[in-house]
């Protein structure tokens, strides 16, 4: 991975937990939910959201058969832990890198195509989090729900936005950078095409109960806490901590998410006793038991990390032979893999 963003989400990470550490010194001490009736809130928040998981292995699978690729259920459900977990323990959101690296082998079609597949799981998702986002905050939460309510100072943000992607887009094109990569990235189109369909209106429809599902998850675990969000400001929380944790942060969006559940938090329930016990817990059921999971199917499913490795390996170098046929340049990357041509001496006489 490149160093330099390494060290950006590392300093976006760092700077997001000083934030949330900075705002938990003023909250109460966090205490662990006991009586039963607390327990039963986060056994409910577990099942839910394996529930999700099974969710979203289906959805990938239907996307992959639409497609016209055929891969096996079971690989489907189990690489959705193992990419979540990657996703967890590994920098630049690497979990969706093993997914498409320990898939392509096992259903015959290409890594750019499987990497399709991802493509439009992300653009479903960020289909139904922006509505649910919009008509929670616009719909039934109050206008304190929003980063800001100045009218101005947000106009400017957009401006500056919309400025700098100009900037980006006119340095792209003046080094011809969209025609080499127009041809590196057709194969990703085929899934998101294939969403423009009534399969896809299903899948999007699936979408929404995916995410309405993972919002019972925040709901169980404040109800274990006896923090009063409501079912909107559940919706609300997973809107805004999904669209913040996509920022470049650490592994496991250390910082990110956290900053996102502390600012909503206070947002909905101003003043709670129980905002820091909210945070870890909540974290710890989204995070932990799938990072244990996936790494136990990795282990015992698709051979472990050696496996792994060597399948990063040939995808590597298939990415660098792929690059010299469309660029018609060799691959920059220390030396070069080009077999040694013969000699005139060495020349095979017929």
């Amino acid at each position: 991975m490149n160093r330099r963003f390494a060290l950006i989400q590392a300093a976006i990470s760092l700077v997001a937990l000083a934030a949330v550490v900075l705002w938990a010194t003023g909250q109460d001490p966090p205490e662990l939910p006991s009586g039963t009736e607390a327990l039963a809130w986060l056994a409910g928040a577990l099942a839910l959201y394996a529930l999700a998981t099974l969710i979203r292995g289906e959805r990938w699978h239907r996307i992959l058969e639409i497609s016209g690729v055929r891969a096996k259920r079971a690989d489907c459900y189990a690489l959705t832990t193992v990419g979540y977990m990657g996703n967890n323990v590994l920098p630049a959101r690497a979990g969706e890198v093993l997914r498409v690296v320990m898939l392509s082998p096992r259903c015959g079609a290409s890594k750019r195509t499987v990497g399709g597949s991802i493509v439009a799981e992300r653009l479903l998702d960020v289909i139904a989090l922006a509505v649910i986002f919009v008509a929670t905050v616009y719909g039934v939460l109050s206008a304190s729900a929003l980063p800001t309510d100045h009218p101005r100072l947000m106009a400017a943000i957009l401006v500056a936005i919309v400025l700098a992607l100009a900037g980006v887009i006119w340095i792209l094109r003046s080094h011809h950078v969209f025609e080499r990569v127009r041809d590196w990235l057709r194969p990703l189109a085929d899934s998101p095409r294939a969403l423009l369909s009534h399969a896809g209106v299903v899948l999007l429809a699936v979408t929404f109960v995916l995410w309405t599902v993972e919002a019972g998850v925040y709901l169980a675990v404040a109800r274990s806490v006896e923090l009063d969000i409501g079912v909107s400001g559940a919706l609300y929380l997973v809107a805004l901590t999904n669209f913040v944790s996509a920022l470049p942060a650490a592994p496991g969006s250390i910082g990110t998410f956290d900053a996102a559940v502390a600012w909503g938090v206070g947002r909905l329930a101003p003043g709670s006793g129980t905002a820091v016990s909210y945070l870890l817990i909540l974290r710890f059921i989204l995070y932990v038991p799938i990072t244990l999971v996936g790494l136990v199917v990795l282990v015992t499913r698709y051979g472990g990390w050696a496996r792994l490795r060597d399948a990063l390996r040939a995808a590597r170098t298939a990415e660098e032979v792929e690059s010299e046929v469309l660029t018609g340049k060799p691959a920059q990357h220390g030396r070069s893999h080009q077999a040694p041509q013969p000699s005139r001496a060495e020349a095979p006489t017929v």
